[in-house]
């Protein structure tokens, strides 16, 4: 999947939607608008002079990209708030803004669509510049926070732990129920991990852990987003139960040709296609942003991250893993104190 600024809208809306490298990117970039409504503010005038085209360039991909753009922040000044954004201007004694007084419609970009504007223009060298500096400003702004590792990113988000906690002993049920209802040797427990994972996300571990790069010694759930790790653990409990009603119901183990029935009639229940649908989408949106991981049989999934998510992952509230664990360590410290 092409990471192509100028051709991909997901790559562009992952830069902003990255208040992070956002940050970063305007302090690098240096320029300054009008301080309006607490955002810098530059009209068209100012667009075309930093990147160097036509007014009427700019004018044009405002016309061809009008949607993405107002969505990152241009907007047409008109009526009240044009006379108070003209007002702003006065004081600034800047004669280059006179053309602005005259204006019934004012086309206004804030830094995101300034930057966005940015990534879209094919012909200006200075815009190309800046695209280069923006992926590299990127990458530094998500290693820097992620402490140079993206692998465990998932790890940060509050949630991880409890819902890796709590699917072990969802996993231990699913588990005790293959060994207490199939008529298999050790081999079923791959098997059976293997269908669950290919229903939800299309892959099976060899083929996750090969697009993540994981040593062997890693575990593939501890790589897995919360959203993910929840549905694996519904699949799990919910298989065990079938598996256990069918068992006793003919009062025997079941063979392997029967136990994939079994999983195909329970996989194609209506109730799941929504949550597959979320799940396949934020691993597929989330790898291809945050570790550069593209799972191809997903790539119909792949959509821009959403501004939540960077908080999530790169904000105050996320942790590694180990200073989660040391969060819980205390809490259940102070329960003890309690007693």
């Amino acid at each position: 999947m092409s990471k192509d600024l100028t051709n991909s809208g997901i790559a562009r809306q992952n830069v902003l939607n990255n208040r992070y490298a956002l940050q970063e990117i305007q302090t690098a970039v240096g320029i300054k608008g009008l301080l309006f409504e607490n955002e810098y503010r530059f009209t068209k005038k100012q667009l075309a002079e930093f990147y160097e085209v036509s007014e009427r360039t700019v004018q044009y991909y405002i016309e061809k990209y009008k949607a993405e753009l107002a969505k990152n922040g241009y907007e047409v000044f008109v009526g009240k708030k044009l006379i108070e954004f003209k007002l702003a201007i006065h004081f600034l004694d800047d004669n280059a803004m006179d053309f602005v007084i005259k204006t019934s419609r004012l086309g206004v970009f804030n830094f995101r669509a300034f930057l966005n504007l940015g990534m879209l223009l094919t012909d200006s060298l200075k815009a190309r510049e800046l695209r280069s500096a923006i992926l590299d400003i990127v990458i530094d702004t998500i290693n820097k926070r992620t402490g140079g590792s993206t692998k465990f990113i998932n790890q940060r988000d509050e949630d991880f732990v409890v819902n890796l906690l709590r699917g072990e002993d969802y996993r231990r049920e699913f588990t005790d129920a293959l060994r207490d209802c199939v008529d298999m040797g050790n081999f079923k427990y791959i098997v059976y991990s293997n269908k669950i994972y290919v229903s939800i996300f299309k892959e099976n571990a060899d083929e996750y852990r090969k697009i993540l790069s994981l040593e062997k010694d890693v575990n593939e759930r501890h790589t897995m987003y919360s959203e993910v790790l929840d549905l694996i653990s519904s699949y799990e409990t919910g298989f065990a139960e079938v598996l256990r009603t069918k068992c006793e119901e003919i009062n025997r183990k079941l063979k392997s040709e029967e136990v994939d029935r079994l999983f195909m009639a329970f996989e194609n229940q209506r109730l799941w296609e929504p949550l597959r649908e979320k799940a396949r989408q934020k691993m597929a949106s989330r790898d291809l942003c945050f570790r550069d991981a593209l799972h191809k049989n997903l790539e119909d999934y792949v959509d821009a991250v959403l501004e939540e998510d960077f908080e999530r992952f790169l904000g105050e509230k996320s942790m590694t893993l180990d200073e989660r664990l040391e969060e819980f360590k205390e809490v259940f410290k102070r329960l003890k104190e309690r007693e």
